[in-house]
């Protein structure tokens, strides 16, 4: 069987949420969650447990793909100490930096 994604997950907080927004007994939410989901009973009731502790449904973020980067070994080293700093993982550095020069690419030209 397959982990699931951060994706995965996301959505199914959001679907107990929803379900913990309605006037759903909490019994009648696990089993249509589980159903849903084909989660189990003891499954279901734990997203709707995390879904009862949010204010709003949580952001669906895009599936990452593993990629090889080749850097200097000065970058690396400054990428580390920023990421043990900042406690972001070296991805979500790379993700954020290339994010925004994108975006200023896109506004120049």
């Amino acid at each position: 069987m397959a982990r699931s994604t951060k994706a995965d997950k996301a959505r199914l907080l959001n679907a107990a949420y929803g379900l913990r927004k309605g006037n759903l007994e909490l019994p009648a939410a696990a089993q249509s969650l589980s159903r849903e989901f084909d989660l189990s009973r003891r499954q279901a009731y734990r997203y709707l447990e995390q879904a009862a502790k949010l204010d709003h449904p949580v952001p669906v973020e895009e599936a990452s793909i593993p990629i090889t980067l080749k850097l200097p070994p000065r970058t690396v080293r400054m990428l580390r100490a920023y990421a043990a700093r900042s406690g972001l993982t070296l991805g979500e550095i790379v993700t954020r930096a290339l994010g925004a020069f994108l975006n200023a690419l896109r506004r120049h030209g």
